[in-house]
């Protein structure tokens, strides 16, 4: 049985919760971020020692960075950097390219579906958009007609992102290892 299907379901539970989480309070746990974190890391450990331990140490680490600018910038949340850290350590260093573009993919057509169906306010993209592109805009009255950063209607619950991207991911790679190896 090839690993990633292991994964899969060993974190399609937690995944799920932390969906519903991200949903319902726009927030992520530490206890199931960073438990899950934890127990990935035990296991990678357990499983296949020190190297594969490195492994997922070295991919949360690095999905972990790839939201470091976006959290400072005030663009993410820290709860969504701790499970993308938490699913680097599942996942390992070997995944992390393909499971960060699943994920980025997944965020995209996230933001697309919400800003259509009217779940998240565009203003502050528009706002964005029009400060870079637009020459003529008044930034500073553009800026005072913002709504303010806690407004549930600004803020993507990523954590769904997160979770679909990793989940397609590793289908994929279970796919594409059951398909090289029938």
């Amino acid at each position: 049985m090839p690993e990633s299907i292991v994964i899969l379901a060993a974190s399609l539970p937690w995944l799920l919760i932390l969906c519903y989480y991200d949903w319902r309070y726009r927030r992520l746990p530490n206890a199931l971020t960073l438990g899950m974190a934890a127990i990935a890391l035990t296991c990678r450990f357990g499983y296949g020692g020190l190297p594969m331990g490195l492994q997922g140490l070295l991919g949360g680490v690095i999905c972990g960075l790839f939201l470091l600018i976006p959290f400072a910038l005030k663009g993410a949340g820290g709860g969504d950097v701790k499970m993308l850290f938490a699913v680097g350590c599942l996942c390992g260093i070997i995944r992390t390219p393909g499971v960060l573009l699943s994920i980025s993919c997944a965020g995209v057509i996230l933001a697309i579906v919400m800003l259509l169906a009217g779940k998240v306010d565009g203003s502050r993209l528009k706002h964005a958009c029009r400060s870079i592109f637009d020459p003529t805009y008044d930034r500073a009255a553009g800026r005072e007609n913002l709504p303010p950063r806690s407004d549930e209607r600004v803020r993507l619950p990523f954590g769904i992102a997160i979770a679909l991207g990793t989940t397609f991911s590793l289908i994929l790679d279970t796919i594409l290892i059951t398909g090289a190896n029938p």
